[in-house]
């Protein structure tokens, strides 16, 4: 695994936990990590626990006792570590997004089915997917519950940005993040509602806003001075991605959808929300309500129609009969451990796993148009779609 930080922490606990409740056709060694500062990464190993170290990713792929590379670092750092990888022959995992631009992404793609070609694997780690209840509302869409899809709404609200005063993150420069809100948190509900729908995005109408255009500069930036202060007294440095995104669209299903993405939306810590609309009936669901799946059939009897909870912890259910009993809920953690399990599962059987690197551009593709719909101002931009060889 290459690097350590919050998404790595996730990562390693899902490969230290997976074998103890899925029935794998291989065993997870953790076999080494990786980091730029050896006391840090090597205390990061001891606690994750992996065998070993590595303070340069290339000596990492270069180890011939290492099948997967797991790709946990900021984005600007997927493309070069991801193509090395394939190249060496390993399988990859890389966090979404998939990289900060359209071009890093196409050639990333390229890179995977050409590998895809000699038995290796990849995949990108939009984590949402695996999420119990949201796999049943996949379900219920492809068994033709819901009828002719005709509406997605999708929101993604936290608040963790709303200070003004917070320091200045590489999630706030463009350069490594490649955008803000749209990139960090509405590229999973870009791929949620496409993945639950069945259909994809072919155009957008779409505004991007910054609300603190300058944050106080620490940490990581106190390169470009400022060491040690904080709130408002601090330096500040330039904010380069959106707080908010905002955006319409239009699918290939001839549905519609309403898209919002904020890290400014104060009393929201994690709200990860889809709402789908067929003819025949509704699903909904809240993350901050993660084991509840709310279905409206249209084809009850008019006494009885309205939404019905259903509580997603059963063994009928997608994952959860390898966990507790009905009832006992899942948690944020255990998407990860599904994802872990369902990509060993792909490798030990050589079948694609989803979503692939082709799906992961498709959503940059879709992120840059909403970009240039707000740049231009315009009232609609077509997602540019040249999908041979992306998947």
């Amino acid at each position: 695994m290459v690097g350590y930080a919050f998404m790595g922490r996730m990562h390693s606990q899902a490969w230290r936990t997976v074998g103890k409740f899925f029935d794998l056709p291989a065993n997870i060694e953790l076999r080494a990590l990786a980091g730029r500062s050896r006391g840090a990464v090597e205390a990061a190993a001891q606690r994750m626990e992996f065998a070993s170290t590595e303070t340069d990713w290339q000596a990492l792929i270069a180890r011939d006792d290492i099948d997967i590379i797991d790709i946990c670092v900021p984005g600007h750092l997927h493309h070069d570590i991801a193509i090395a990888a394939l190249e060496a022959g390993k399988h990859v995992l890389c966090e979404k997004p998939l990289a900060t631009t359209v071009a890093e992404a196409l050639e990333m793609t390229a890179a995977a089915v050409h590998a895809r070609t000699l038995g290796v694997l990849s995949m990108c780690g939009f984590t949402y997917r695996r999420t119990p209840a949201l796999s049943l509302a996949k379900r219920l869409v492809d068994e033709g519950r819901l009828g002719t899809i005709r509406q997605v709404r999708a929101q993604y609200l936290q608040d963790w940005l709303s200070d003004e005063d917070a320091p200045l993150t590489w999630r706030l420069d463009k350069t490594k993040a490649g955008s803000g809100s749209l990139g960090d948190i509405g590229a999973h509900s870009i791929d949620m509602a496409e993945w639950v729908s069945g259909q994809r995005i072919i155009g957008v109408s779409g505004m991007l806003e910054t609300f603190v255009s300058r944050r106080p500069i620490t940490g990581e930036f106190s390169g470009l001075g400022g060491v040690g202060a904080t709130g408002s007294d601090a330096p500040r440095g330039p904010v380069t991605v959106d707080d908010a995104a905002l955006f319409t669209t239009r699918l290939d299903g001839g549905a519609i959808g309403v898209f919002e993405a904020s890290r400014f939306a104060l009393g929201h810590k994690n709200a990860v929300r889809l709402e789908v609309n067929g003819t025949l009936g509704s699903i909904a669901f809240d993350f901050e309500d993660n084991n509840t799946l709310h279905y409206y059939d249209a084809t009850d009897a008019e006494d009885v129609q309205g939404y019905h909870k259903i509580n997603v912890t059963g063994p009928v259910h997608p994952y959860t009969g390898n966990w507790w009993p009905v009832g006992h809920g899942l948690g944020y953690e255990h998407a990860f451990i599904h994802q872990a399990a369902d990509f060993i599962g792909a490798i030990t059987t050589n079948v694609q796993p989803e979503p692939s690197f082709g799906d992961a551009l498709h959503v940059q593709r879709v992120m840059q148009a909403i970009q240039d719909s707000s740049d231009h101002q315009s009232t609609w931009t077509n997602v540019s779609a040249n999908q041979e060889q992306e998947n």
